[in-house]
């Protein structure tokens, strides 16, 4: 029905005398879209997993694709501090040490190379809400491998340490401008959550996790196998091998579909249809297009009246203040619970004594068991919500490092392979919990129209924490600073406990919530802790309005009604 239709009708929803009654055509088209969005929204909300999987079939194969990105990033970042256990490596970047009797890179150094790569990121992600905004998931992250492709000649041709940097901060810089350019780590948790129903979100999500510990396995199995060797390639094949992962997953993304979400914030709801038609199966004659644009259009909306603005500003007002502190809260918590020492696994454990070929085997073996724990984790959110597995997750991290820097006194051969084992079992329960259910948190938790943004003011923070987890690991650990050993495990020990208590306090359970339903209890102020057991129905206002409405219009002498 449109104006003149309400007009001729005589259905009206206010006014005065100088300008008249106004018709309620916003009102009546706010209730429509509202009815669809919520058949949609229960249709969603009780559809099976196997439902979900054949209704979504590209949409899972896109996401997946674009989530490979993160294997080349894990890779990258778990390669060079490997590298620190190579004796060629440290030959040809390091310097000798009268007091160890070897080559060595010295913790100034390394800490310039780790945290090169992290403020590169950072450089990139100053412009990555906005660039994503403007061009979309798709073509900012072909633009990013296409230049991730130019970079690695850097890392591949360095002639000495200095230059070894540049290519860190170089390579980093593309990587994390990230939602703008490309920065795998921001725009995969962002797409995945857009492209999938409720139900394989959690799974699309901490899918990321695992291609981050793909990457990091590659790395320790490319660093073993050229380990023995004793000429430069010991360690330039590894920086060659990242040539392979961009070119496959740049060819691919070029026939992508871009997230319909995108298109509804960009008021192209033809171009939204056609990029859902796209990520679901056409063979489902039950699945009702029109009513899933309408919910993406409607929890739009609603976050419009919410707050009008998108920018990073914005990010810091009102109810959306508290959802960005939640999201970077989560991301600082990857960075402060230990998990540092397991990027520097075989670097720890040469520290701690352990000769270098079974600190690589034992690196690979920590990674192969982080992929069987990212998988076991896809069946614990299923049953279990994503509060409880982040909280009890970091509980376990924190008891097995106060045991790893209490077996660092014993001093012996027996219990240096005890901590290797620890420290092993400490990736499974990361990778088990934490690691995975951290993408399903930051993804769920930013509201749609600030997600770009708000991931990547995360990620700026993580970046910017890693700066100082990187200085502080590396000092803890060289020998020729101050050569902590494995009693490292307490200091983080510490952070761990910190982050526990801020997760107990401040992390909500978004599991099985649409995010129209978040917009709401955050709008509503809802402690954390009671998330899960608060009902609301976010539908209710636009429906009640039309309810209210037609009743008005009825009570209305000579109205009339369709």
């Amino acid at each position: 029905m449109g104006a003149a239709d309400n007009k001729s009708a005589g259905v009206y929803h206010g006014g005065d005398a100088e300008h008249g009654p106004k018709p309620a055509v916003a009102v009546t088209e706010d209730s429509a879209l509202a009815a669809e969005a919520k058949h949609a929204t229960d249709a969603e909300q009780h559809m099976t997993l196997w439902r979900a999987i054949k209704l979504y079939p590209h949409a899972i194969g896109w996401s997946m694709l674009l989530s490979s990105t993160l294997i080349m990033e894990g890779y990258d970042l778990a390669l060079l501090s490997s590298l620190y256990a190579s004796d060629v490596f440290n030959e040809k970047f390091g310097h000798y040490s009268e007091e160890d009797g070897r080559f060595l890179v010295s913790a100034g150094w390394q800490s310039a190379m780790s945290n090169g790569a992290r403020a590169g990121e950072i450089l990139g992600l100053i412009l990555a809400g906005w660039t994503s905004d403007r061009y979309g998931y798709r073509v900012t992250t072909i633009g990013n491998l296409v230049l991730m492709i130019a970079f690695i000649f850097v890392l591949f041709f360095a002639p000495n340490v200095q230059v070894l940097v540049m290519g860190e901060v170089l390579c980093a810089d593309v990587r994390s401008q990230g939602i703008p350019w490309g920065a795998f780590q921001s725009v995969t948790p962002a797409y995945a959550s857009e492209v999938a129903p409720v139900v394989l979100r959690p799974y699309l999500t901490t899918y990321i996790n695992m291609c981050w510990v793909i990457g990091q396995f590659f790395a320790a199995a490319v660093n073993r196998g050229s380990i023995n060797r004793l000429d430069k390639w010991a360690y330039k094949i590894p920086f060659g091998v990242q040539w392979v992962w961009p070119v496959p997953i740049l060819i691919g993304l070029l026939f992508a579909p871009e997230s319909p979400w995108w298109h509804v914030r960009h008021n192209n709801r033809e171009a939204a249809k056609a990029s859902l038609l796209r990520i679901t199966s056409r063979n489902d004659p039950t699945f009702n297009v029109d009513e899933t644009i309408a919910m993406i259009e409607h929890t739009n909306k609603l976050e419009k009246k919410m707050k009008e603005g998108v920018t990073y500003r914005d990010c810091f007002r009102g109810i959306d203040l508290r959802r960005t502190e939640i999201v970077v809260g989560i991301w600082l918590v990857q960075t402060l619970g230990g998990q540092n020492l397991m990027g520097y696994f075989a670097y720890f454990m040469k520290q701690a004594g352990m000769a270098q070929s079974n600190a690589f085997s034992l690196s690979m073996g920590q990674y192969a068991l982080g992929i069987v724990g990212t998988a076991g984790s896809w069946l614990l959110m299923s049953r279990v919500g994503r509060r409880r597995i982040h909280f009890g997750g970091l509980c376990s991290q924190l008891v097995l490092l106060v045991i790893v820097g209490s077996l660092s006194f014993a001093g012996t051969n027996a219990s240096v392979w005890a901590i290797g084992g620890l420290l092993i079992a400490f990736t499974f329960v990361y990778d088990f919990t934490v690691g995975p259910v951290t993408y399903s948190l930051v993804s769920e938790l930013s509201s749609t129209r600030l997600k770009a943004k708000t991931i990547v003011l995360a990620r700026a923070a993580y970046n910017a924490s890693n700066i100082f987890v990187n200085v502080m690991t590396n000092y803890q650990l060289n020998t020729g600073a101050w050569n902590w050993g494995a009693r490292t495990a307490y200091f983080w020990a510490g952070t761990c406990l910190l982050s526990t208590v801020w997760v107990f306090f401040r992390l909500p359970e978004p599991k099985d919530r649409t995010y129209a339903e978040l917009d709401v209890l955050f709008e509503r102020g809802v402690p954390a802790r009671k998330f899960t057991k608060t009902k609301i129905d976010p539908f209710a206002e636009a429906l009640g309005r039309e309810k209210m409405r037609r009743v008005s219009s009825e009570r209305e002498p000579g109205s009339k009604t369709d």
